[in-house]
């Protein structure tokens, strides 16, 4: 009898990310048989110091969908520009299909307004103060994907003064 003399390690996955489901939709096929149930999950992961990803899972049981959407979730994370540890950078609209999400920065202590599933991508980037108004299509997945548009396009003073090829002061 030989004995594995190797300690034993018990890792604790540490979670990088949290999740949250923003929304669950139930998605039916009729076939010749009848009705074929099958799930889509809206999965929204975060870290809350500026990197946020979502991600569309599909399944026949709700649990494998929500699987599959962090994990599709954790392949599209984004850096977002966070200033003063609270908000945005500049006033920006970002646009998914019929849907527009207009992101206004908000002096400290504001808070999040914003309603339902852009609050959760906002939350999640680590972003306490801001202002936001929905347009156009209010579906929650146009929602998230516009959201996520207008966080993507966010820029620094430092990186539009390179942009320019100016000094920082002349912008301001």
């Amino acid at each position: 009898m030989s004995q594995d003399r190797r300690p034993r390690r018990n890792y604790k996955q540490e979670q990088e990310f949290e999740e949250r489901v923003v929304t669950i939709n139930r998605v039916t096929k009729v076939v010749k048989g009848g009705r074929k149930f099958r799930f889509s999950a809206l999965v929204v992961v975060g870290d809350k110091k500026g990197r946020v990803g979502f991600g569309l899972g599909k399944a026949n049981e709700v649990p494998d969908a929500i699987k599959k959407g962090v994990e599709e979730a954790k392949k599209n994370v984004i850096d977002v520009r966070i200033i003063n540890n609270s908000t945005i950078p500049h006033p920006i609209t970002g646009r998914y299909g019929a849907g527009e999400v207009r992101l206004i920065p908000a002096s400290e202590g504001t808070g999040v307004i914003a309603g339902g599933s852009i609050r959760i991508v906002l939350e999640l980037a680590g972003i306490n103060d801001i202002l936001t108004k929905c347009i156009g299509s209010r579906t929650p997945i146009n929602m998230v994907r516009a959201t996520f548009e207008g966080l993507k396009n966010l820029k620094t003073v430092n990186e539009v003064a390179k942009l320019r090829e100016v000094k920082v002061e002349s912008i301001r």
